[in-house]
């Protein structure tokens, strides 16, 4: 017979694990400022595996509107021009033999409401995460109520899980916010 305890914190880890999740996606979101990661997803061909640029690079922001990538192989610089064009990240890359410069354009108003469109999106996909671990939660203490567990205990357990969801759901929303404010500010 499972614990109440146990069940609370498998469904708070899976709660955790969901904000953490949304926190790393929305880090993905280009909010108009030059940031290291938008080039999370790009991979360079070096010499047959496909390696994440900051791992065949130095990726640094010199400013708010400026990427600058340091091959340490100069051969690279091709790879990774050819890498950012082909990933469909929006941003060209310019180089002088050296280094690649990533210029962010502004986000233009319709762009910005893509992006919080893009942002409600995976902050639904977050909520709808909190309540199949609070479901499965309800479930658990249901289980256990038929294996012994007093009725009363079980109760509690669930109104602690719904606690639980209130709580990281308020989180999520506060994310949500946050990066709206960053997008929508020009």
């Amino acid at each position: 017979m499972m614990e109440t305890k146990q069940i609370l914190n498998d469904a708070s880890d899976r709660m955790q694990k969901t904000v953490e999740h949304l926190e790393e996606e929305l880090l993905n979101v280009r909010a108009g400022k030059a940031s290291p990661n938008a080039l999370n997803g790009v991979f360079v061909d070096y010499y047959g595996s496909q390696t994440p640029v900051s791992g065949v690079a130095s990726v640094t922001v010199p400013d708010a509107k400026t990427i600058l990538i340091q091959p340490w192989d100069k051969n690279l610089i091709r790879a990774i021009e050819k890498a950012i064009l082909d990933s469909n990240i929006g941003l060209t890359p310019s180089n002088n033999g050296e280094q690649i410069r990533l210029s962010i354009p502004p986000l233009t108003e319709e762009r910005r409401k893509e992006l919080v469109k893009q942002v409600r999106q995976e902050a639904e996909t977050a909520r709808i995460s909190l309540r199949n671990a609070r479901r499965d939660a309800v479930e658990a203490f249901k289980k256990a109520v038929k294996e012994g567990m007093p009725e009363d205990e079980s109760k509690d357990g669930e109104n602690q899980v719904q606690k639980l969801l209130e709580k990281f759901s308020k989180l999520v929303d506060a994310q949500i916010d946050k990066k709206e404010k960053e997008i929508m500010t020009v």
